[in-house]
This record gives C-alpha cells, structure tokens and sequence, in this order.
C-alpha cells in the first residue's frame, strides 16, 4: 500500500512546486493538501510567529494526523517553531519545509547564502541552520538576504515581479559556496537563478520529498 501524505499549506504558491516534486521523484505516494492562507495572512500582519497562530498551526497539523496519514509535509518555512511541536507530539514524521534543504546546504559547508522573500521566514530559517550546524558540530557562515517586494508582488499576483526581483537578488549571495531557496514558491525559479549566480542552487521541494520517502522506506 502506498504511503499517505498530508501537506500543509499557508500559500497555494506552494502547492505546485510539492507537487511536481511528487510526481518526479515519489509518484506512488497517495498526497493531498491542506490550505489555510489566513495563516500567512495574519503572521504577516503581527510580523512574528504568534501563540494564537502556533495554537492554530498545531491545530491543522493535529485533525490532519488524525486521518490516519503516514507523514505530514509542512510547506510554509515562517513556522518552524509551530511544527517542532507538532514532530514532538506526533508518532508520524511532522517535516519542516527547510529541513533537508538546510541538511543538504550544511554538507558543504563554507558561506551559506540564504534567500527567502516571506519576510518572517528568513530569521525562522536562519536561525533553524545555525542551529542544526552547531547540533552537528559544522563551522558556517550564513548571509541571508531578503528579496524586498517579491512577496507583495507575488499577493498581487504579479509573477513576473517577483520572478524579477528574486533573481536580481539572488546575485547578492554570488560569493556563497551555495545559494539555499528559502520557500516552495521559489523552486520553479531555480534553473533561471542558477544561470544568473555561480554557486549551486538548492531548493526545498525535492529534497523535502526525498527526506520522507527515505524516512518512510518506501
């Protein structure tokens, strides 16, 4: 019987990004998708990860593991903390978004750059990597930039905008030893990012699918 994944979602900019992901590296696994956009919404309003939407995040990723699901895809990067509880108090793998993105980026080691366009995301993410690396005993320097605007154009439905924006961006972390995309809605933008910078560029979708197929044995 084929795994059953939950993804959660607080942007549908996220959905299709995940979703290729799935259907090039883990087709047989049985996905479906949680949306709550308020989520991202509200935190951008309060500018921090609050405990009434932590509450709420909790509560989505809880009626979602009570479905019976083998593993819970979280897809928005601004709430990390919200989903380590969730991973405490699940018996199912609770995935952040960035968790094998930000693994994969530390095995080289050096300069990481990271570039994220949710503006409550990049301190999230920062601080997540710096973590781990002092956890796995790794020396890194980390430059973290914010694509100013993107997101705003991306909430007006400006594609093009954003796509502009992040690209011209990215070319501050040219000096990174890799260049880490800080949320799902950038992937697609990876291949005409890496043509633009020299250092590889990672992005979270695959490597967050590849994690739990690996995670589940499947």
């Amino acid at each position: 019987m084929s795994a059953r994944i939950a993804l959660i979602h607080a942007t549908r900019a996220a959905i299709g990004p995940v979703e290729t992901a799935f259907a090039g590296l883990w087709p047989a696994a049985e996905i479906w998708n949680l949306l709550d956009e308020s989520l991202s919404r509200e935190i951008d309003a309060a500018g921090e990860l609050t405990q009434a939407l932590t509450d709420r995040f909790i509560d989505l990723g809880t009626y979602v593991k009570d479905t019976g699901v083998d593993g819970i895809l979280f897809t928005c990067s601004a709430f990390g903390p919200a989903i380590d509880e969730c991973a405490r108090r699940f018996d199912i793998p609770a995935m952040k978004p960035n968790q094998a993105l930000l693994e994969t980026a530390l095995e080289g080691g050096g300069t990481i750059g990271l570039l994220a366009t949710h503006p409550p995301t990049l301190p999230n993410m920062k601080a997540q990597l710096e973590m781990l690396a002092e956890e796995t005993g790794r020396r890194v320097n980390v430059r973290a930039v914010l694509a100013e605007g993107a997101w705003a154009h991306l909430g007006a439905g400006d594609q093009a905008a954003h796509d502009a924006v992040v690209i011209e961006t990215a070319k501050q972390l040219s000096g990174c030893d890799c260049i880490a995309l800080g949320q799902f809605s950038m992937a697609q933008l990876a291949d005409a990012i890496q043509a633009a910078v020299t250092p590889p560029v990672l992005s979270s979708p695959h490597t967050a699918v590849a994690k739990m197929k690996a995670l589940l044995g499947d």
